[in-house]
């Protein structure tokens, strides 16, 4: 931006210079033919400011395209592979929670069933024996969550890990 400002600024310098040249410069006139030495100067004057001009045009252009995003350079197809992974993860990932809702639903029906039993002072096998089921489910539903978490983690480790295959085919 300060090199635009810049080139504006010997711009409009040249210009002056060659405003001043043309008022004190005789009138066409006045000047004969031979006479061509303030010629010299404004030819050199001109030529300066059109390439000022040519390099501004140039600037701005660079400017406006360091204005525009950069083009993503990731593929189509790997975007589209990259959003199916994560719809699937999401899948699995939906899958698990509502397996731990229900399991949480049924652990504290169980609660509540064995502190009735407890309060009651009875002691009913069966329904020890249902909690026991519960909490095993419970544990396994944790373990396939688990199983998934540590699913995306590879998922996200093998491109980095995976040497890269020139492709020469």
């Amino acid at each position: 931006m300060q090199d635009l400002a810049e080139l504006e600024r010997r711009i409009n310098a040249a210009l002056q210079r060659i405003g001043a040249g043309l008022d004190a410069s005789p009138g066409p006139s006045e000047v004969a033919p031979a006479a061509a030495p303030g010629t010299v100067e404004i030819d050199r004057l001109t030529a300066e400011l059109e390439a000022a001009r040519a390099e501004t045009a140039a600037l701005r252009l660079q400017l406006s395209a360091a204005a525009q995003p950069a083009p993503r350079s990731v593929p189509a197809t790997e975007l589209e592979a990259r959003v199916e992974q994560v719809t699937r993860q999401l899948d699995v990932q939906g899958l698990e929670l509502q397996r731990l809702r229900k399991n949480v639903v049924q652990l504290r029906e169980n609660l509540r069933t064995l502190r009735r039993a407890a309060t009651e002072r009875l002691a009913d096998p069966e329904q020890i024996n249902r909690a026991m089921l519960a909490e095993l489910e419970s544990i396994r539903v944790t373990r396939f969550a688990e199983i998934a978490e540590l699913d995306e983690i590879i998922a996200e480790l093998d491109p980095l890990i995976a040497p890269e295959v020139p492709e020469h085919a």
